[in-house]
């Protein structure tokens, strides 16, 4: 049977264990400029026995960000930023990579010039975004506002901010990177008919919904090789305005494309809230079927939950998110059996390492 502590090679990519850390953002960037830091170094450090590390979302362009405080991958500092956090991971025997992320319409206004964001129809998220207000420095959640529909001419221009952060991933020592596809933002919102109504060879079709998100693989794996490439997917989200019964089926669609990519993997965001849809077995067998890279998932999962899943030939590779923000040593804790340490969920968003940094590996008593 296979196991969390079975080795896999994923892609281009030799894990040493089938336990992932998960992209969580954080919010802890140096300001001006969205700049990784040496705190974000020594997090992504003291995780590094995780089998892979997924960075937090990363906006590929001033027009991708949506939240305060989250890292950019588009400056040069941005870049050199980004280097000392893999030259950390790499350091203490990790694996990284990053998750490039442009956030549509889930944003704020107060990041773009003409206070809007772009998403491909001008239709709201019905959601909320975590941001800091400048002018009294007061974090909170802010509703998003009515985005603006992107010109056709203009994707063209946001592929090519994807391909350009790919393109700074590598600079910066990345392994690969995660396009972010799920959970309502961009690329997502472009799948789904309950937000994309475009009557362009961007919406309408199954097709054509698929469209952006294989421009914008084809263009990320020109720049680091295909099998340095994941992709996440949310297929069964119903919030923040997504709920699309067809959404799994153009999803499957768009995985047969990957294939024939030869991405290195796809990572499923399966909901995990209260009352939160599940995932079928159908579609999991489904996605098996079409797809011939490695699968990840990710979605409260435990060590049991996980067993169950790589056991039935589901999965390859766990995600772990909310566990290893408490639990550094997480693999470790697994391996032995240890008991898991509760995080504090005021401190995860902005501030500093206060509840970021400070959390220790296992020690007896403590």
């Amino acid at each position: 049977m296979t196991t969390l502590f079975d080795p896999i090679k994923v892609g281009a990519l030799s894990l040493p264990s089938r336990i992932a850390m998960a992209p969580m953002t954080r919010s802890r960037t140096d300001q001006p400029g969205n700049l990784p830091n040496d705190m974000m170094a020594a997090y992504y450090a003291q995780r590094a026995s995780a089998g892979l590390i997924i960075t937090e979302a990363t906006q590929i362009s001033r027009q991708g960000q949506g939240y305060s405080f989250t890292p950019g991958i588009h400056s040069d500092d941005q870049v050199a930023g980004w280097r000392v956090v893999t030259q950390a991971v790499h350091e203490a025997g990790g694996r990284i990579v990053n998750q490039l992320w442009h956030v549509g319409r889930m944003g704020h206004g107060m990041f773009h010039a003409d206070g809007l964001p772009v998403a491909p129809s001008a239709i709201a998220p019905d959601a909320s975004v975590w941001v800091v207000d400048p002018k009294t420095n007061r974090a909170g959640m802010v509703e998003c506002p009515v985005p603006r529909a992107l010109k056709t001419t203009e994707i063209a221009e946001v592929v090519a901010d994807y391909a350009a952060a790919a393109r700074n991933a590598k600079v910066a020592g990345f392994d690969g990177v995660e396009i972010h596809a799920a959970n309502g933002y961009l690329i997502d919102a472009f799948l789904r008919s309950s937000s994309n109504k475009r009557q362009d060879r961007y919406g309408g079709s199954a097709q054509n919904h698929i469209r952006f998100a294989i421009e914008v693989v084809e263009a990320v794996a020109a720049e680091i090789g295909a099998d340095r490439v994941g992709l996440r997917i949310s297929p069964f989200i119903t919030q923040r305005g997504m709920d699309d019964p067809s959404a799994p089926e153009t999803i499957l669609e768009m995985a047969k494309a990957l294939a024939r990519i030869g991405i290195a993997y796809i990572h499923i965001a399966e909901a995990d809230w209260d009352d939160a849809p599940e995932t079928p077995r159908a579609f999991r067998s489904a996605l098996r079927e079409v797809f011939s890279g490695s699968i990840i998932v990710a979605g409260g999962y435990d060590k049991e939950r996980a067993k169950v899943i790589l056991d039935a030939g589901l999965a390859d590779v766990v995600a772990f998110g909310r566990a290893f923000i408490a639990n550094p040593d997480l693999p470790h804790r697994f391996a032995q059996d240890l008991p898991l340490s509760a995080f504090d969920s005021e401190t995860l968003f902005g501030g500093d390492h206060q509840g970021y940094t400070t959390y220790g590996p296992y020690a007896p008593g403590a």
